[in-house]
């Protein structure tokens, strides 16, 4: 199976590991079987990128002609974007519409790097002397592991690959295990959009194995990873060892705040989607749902009786609302969050079991689920369980509501839901999250920076930010007219020597 790609040949693992099944969460059934590297094979892709960059020609081609190789991917992102969308929507279980939002986000991201490249060509620094001249420019950083999760398996990966190579890195990309099949058709484009060889390497396998071994390795500068809390601990700590560059997206739990004055059924609606959409896969979800108690228990009630109604199946399927979780694994993981919120006294109100269609007993399916009288002191709001689970808490007034919103070791997202633009403002400037939507969820565009404050995570990703990022600066300092200082007046003439 020769699905590594590296120094810009499609070769097989050099090692004797099997290749890995992926599987259809739908149905359990299979996709595709993929290559399975090892050490050895990082170390290749790792050579290969430090090659590329150290004396190959994307470092040193100029900013228009990286962006212009962009805009081609673009191009040939959009020329294949159904096909992109169903493979989406096959290795995930996200629904085809899913999908199709997808490849869209992912072509106006590389589109903004595209046109971002050339548009920064660094600044002149005032030295207050009129015989020397100074700029701070911007140089790539060098050699990059990118490592994305399986949620959003080709989107997340756009959002690092876009600005590595917007500013002239070389890089070494890894996609979940569990999802590679859409990451694997991206670089079969960059290889049609002509990217030279070894600027970008592909190599598949698992975080312990192949994840580390991208992570330690010395020819690596910076790393880039999305995924969870306890793996991004791992991997802050290895590169620290290395001093290397480290971004990172370790998810959130957040907050959904709801005031008496907003519009109920949008404001219902929009819980819904917040926490659902995806099944709950996602790392910005509003997961926990803060409402002010004279609408608390109508709220409720609604939220319940139109979750209980959402359509489950196959996300080809256009009547599929909601998908399955990607894997009997992590379903289990939710499973087992449902279960202890139950035994800590949560009050479930719709959900916390399996669908009882039998169309749906092959695959990772799970009820979407509700949780009335819940607060901080239950393990389903402190954590991220990343699943269909959505917890409900009250509150009386807007201090209570702020205090509510960041008790929280993450910072992600956030949203506050008001008619009252005064409390709006107020809210989104004391809320400690990296994003806050008013009257809205989930949007994100690529021209603002995105990322989390606490333990979700260090650096941002898109916007400007995302391109510094991945960039250097450095201060050139240039004296035009040099002279002797005589700040030593040399050796003196005559006496002590």
């Amino acid at each position: 199976m020769k699905d590594l790609f590296i120094d810009g040949h499609w070769v097989a693992s050099v090692g004797a590991q099997p290749g890995r099944t992926v599987l259809n969460p739908y149905d359990a059934s299979e996709l595709a079987t993929v290559a399975e590297a090892d050490p050895a094979d990082v170390d290749a892709a790792v050579t290969a990128a430090r090659r590329a960059f150290d004396g190959g020609p994307w470092r040193t081609t100029c900013a228009r002609e990286r962006g212009e190789l962009l805009r081609k991917l673009s191009g040939l992102l959009v020329r294949d974007r159904e096909e992109l969308a169903r493979t989406e929507s096959l290795d995930t279980g996200k629904t085809l519409a899913e999908g199709r939002t997808d490849v869209d986000d992912i072509v106006a991201v590389f589109r903004y790097y595209a046109n971002l490249a050339d548009a920064d060509a660094g600044r002149v620094v005032d030295t207050g002397n009129p015989h020397a001249i100074s700029r701070v420019v911007h140089e790539p950083v060098g050699v990059c592991a990118l490592i994305a999760p399986w949620n959003y398996p080709l989107l997340q990966m756009s959002w690092k690959l876009a600005p590595a190579l917007a500013a002239g890195n070389t890089t070494v990309i890894k996609p979940s295990e569990v999802t590679p099949l859409s990451t694997l058709h991206l670089v079969r484009l960059l290889e049609e959009a002509g990217l030279p060889d070894g600027v970008v390497n592909l190599v598949l396998g698992g975080g312990p194995t192949v994840g580390s071994a991208m992570v330690s390795h010395p020819g690596v500068d910076l790393v880039s990873f999305t995924g969870g809390l306890a793996t991004g601990q791992k991997i802050m700590a290895a590169a620290a060892l290395g001093v290397k560059r480290v971004a990172l997206e370790l998810g959130g739990k957040n907050p959904n705040v709801v005031f008496a004055d907003a519009d109920f059924d949008t404001a219902v609606d929009y819980a819904l989607s917040a926490a659902f959409f995806h099944s709950g896969q996602v790392c910005s979800a509003g997961s926990r749902l803060i409402v002010q108690d004279t609408i608390h228990d109508a709220f409720v009630a609604e939220l319940a009786r139109r979750a209980d109604a959402i359509r489950l199946g196959n996300g080809l399927d256009d009547a599929t609302e909601c998908g399955p979780l990607v894997s009997a694994e992590h379903r289990d993981k939710v499973e087992r969050y449902i279960a202890q919120a139950l035994a800590e006294g949560a009050r479930l109100v719709a959900g916390g079991h399996r669908p009882h269609d039998p169309g749906l007993q092959n695959g990772y399916f799970l009820r979407p689920t509700v949780f009335a009288d819940c607060d901080a002191s239950l393990t389903v709001v402190r954590e991220e369980v990343f699943g269909p689970v959505l917890t409900v808490e009250r509150f009386r007034d807007e201090n209570e509501a702020v205090q509510l919103a960041n008790d929280t070791e993450y910072g992600l997202a956030g949203a506050v839901w008001t008619g009252d633009a005064s409390v709006a403002q107020r809210v989104a400037g004391a809320l400690r999250h990296g994003t806050v939507w008013i009257n809205d969820y989930h949007p994100y565009l690529p021209q603002a920076e995105w990322g989390g404050f606490g333990k979700s995570g260090i650096g941002r990703e898109l916007g400007p930010s995302g391109l510094d990022e991945y960039r250097e600066a450095k201060h050139i300092y240039h004296n035009i007219r040099p002279e002797p200082m005589r700040w030593f007046a040399g050796p003196a003439t005559g006496g002590d020597q």
